[in-house]
């Protein structure tokens, strides 16, 4: 028997995920980023909220996030397509590194000479805030389905999933190097070296082991695969970040080599883990509500907004600028790209960071970083359709649906399939393709036998046991079936 404890957590729990998933269809609806929605029914939730749960675990917090996060980055790159990722790769690589870095800076400069932090704490608080969020940026762009001219969606995409790592890095480096007098900053360039090095390479060869496993092992059961992906995802960030390497950027290329390949299950797949990045990012916003205290925003709402308007006004274009300087791109395309770097949870969680080493600033830095997210996901997140529209860079035609995705989602042409397997004893054992007097509205399209694949001619003859795909006339089906199937004279 269940505790009543536990029956009220599962209730209170289903209730949440059924509100947030709600949220998600109004969100959609009205133009506004899910991450805020959640977020907000989590301060409802909250200690000073109708909820009244007293949530203070900055720990768990962090812990909850992270997992969130790479479950996040490992869906947004398996869902890449390399094609996309090609010719912007030295643009998106470009923005995820120097970018952060003067955006850090900007911000760092800005708080020590304006809100009082050392020069340390500064570019601490501005390391928090300096990358630019995969689960806001995939949530708003692929959310509201939104699309860019030219090579601006891939590069905003590449930008947020591959950016982490070094907002990662720049955080623990300035926390160390306010904790640990002694140390230098010239010592951490061997450092980032060796953890962006050991997370792209274990990323790479984890990647083609598990593409490997998925190809070869031949598991029982196919809901077997989805755990076999979810697992490599867990050792893919374990392993990099127990050996000091940066789990994050291991998370996000495997997940691209993956998507580099072709795998079995491969749609079904990249559909499971689009789920469970949902999942997550409805966990952790509203974990990161349930953390925050509502009367704590008032408080830094005056440094909150100076701050957020540096950010995206000033520290945001300064870096979009400066790493782009050699990108074959127009003012009106590196504006958007100043416009569009929408903050979410990865600051916010990276702000548990300086909570946990007790770095003591002059202003709260969560409740501060947590204010100028809310303020960036709002201004930002809401005016992405009418800036790109403003700039002339909104592509108002749809992207077009691939024909496979359309029939793994149940379209209209999953009604015209009939995969048919050949009794032993049907007449049409033996006879040619051509020999089956098919109607003209009717195509013999793939046949299985035997592990083997045939994209069948006039003159390929059928086999028993052959696994045959066809695509008919609604009105044809069961025509089709019946005569396909019928037993031989006398079998």
């Amino acid at each position: 028997m269940l505790t009543t404890a536990l029956y009220e957590t599962l209730i209170v729990l289903g209730l949440l995920l059924i509100a947030s998933l709600i949220a998600s269809k109004i969100a959609s609806r009205f133009g506004v980023p899910a991450l805020l929605l959640f977020v907000g029914i989590g301060m409802l939730m909250g200690s000073e909220g109708i909820g009244g749960v007293i949530f203070d675990n900055p720990r768990l917090t962090q812990d909850i996030g992270i997992v969130a996060l790479i479950f996040i980055l490992f869906s947004g790159g398996l869902d890449t397509d390399w094609s996309d990722i090609r010719p912007i790769w030295r643009e998106g690589l470009a923005l995820s590194t120097v970018g952060v870095l003067l955006t850090a800076l900007a911000v760092g400069l800005f708080a020590h000479l304006a809100l009082g932090f050392s020069l340390q704490a500064g570019i601490l608080l501005g390391a928090i805030m300096s990358s630019t969020d995969a689960a806001a940026v995939f949530g708003v762009l692929r959310g509201q389905a939104i699309n860019l001219k030219g090579n601006l969606g891939p590069t905003l995409e590449l930008e947020s999933g591959s950016n982490d790592p070094m907002a990662v890095f720049l955080t623990l480096a300035m926390i160390d190097l306010i904790v640990n007098p002694v140390a230098t900053p010239l010592a951490l360039v061997p450092r980032l070296i060796y953890q962006m090095g050991l997370g792209f390479i274990f990323g790479y060869v984890l990647g083609q082991l598990a593409l490997w496993m998925i190809n070869t092992i031949n598991l029982e059961y196919d809901g077997l695969y989805p755990a076999l992906t979810f697992s490599f995802v867990l050792l893919l960030y374990g392993l990099t970040t127990a050996l000091d390497g940066n789990g994050f950027l291991a998370v996000y290329v495997g997940a691209v080599t993956l998507a580099r390949s072709n795998f079995i299950h491969k749609n079904s797949l990249i559909n499971f883990h689009d789920g469970m990045a949902w999942l997550m990012q409805i966990a952790m916003f509203l974990t990161l509500g349930l953390q925050i205290f509502p009367s704590e925003l008032v408080d830094v709402a005056p440094q909150g907004i100076v701050l957020a308007a540096v950010l995206i006004f000033v520290a945001r274009p300064v870096g979009v600028y400066a790493s782009l300087w050699f990108a074959p791109m127009n003012s009106r395309e590196r504006g958007f790209l100043s416009w569009v770097g929408l903050r979410g949870a990865a600051p916010i969680i990276l702000a548990t960071f300086p909570l946990l080493y007790g770095v003591e600033t002059p202003t709260p830095i969560f409740s501060l970083v947590f204010f100028v997210v809310l303020t960036s996901v709002l201004l930002q997140g809401t005016t992405i359709v009418p800036v790109a529209r403003w700039l002339d860079l909104y592509d108002p035609e749809p992207r077009p649906q691939s024909l496979l995705a359309q029939i793994m989602q149940g379209k209209w042409l999953r009604n015209n399939i009939i995969e048919l397997v050949v009794p032993r004893h049907a007449e049409i054992v033996g006879k040619r393709v051509i020999d089956l007097d098919l109607s003209d509205v009717t195509l013999l399209v793939l046949i299985s036998r035997r592990d083997n694949v045939i994209v069948p001619s006039g003159n390929t003859i059928i086999e028993a046991g052959d696994h045959v795909l066809l695509l008919v006339d609604d009105d044809d089906r069961e025509n089709v079936r019946e005569r396909l199937l019928a037993p031989a004279s006398g079998g």
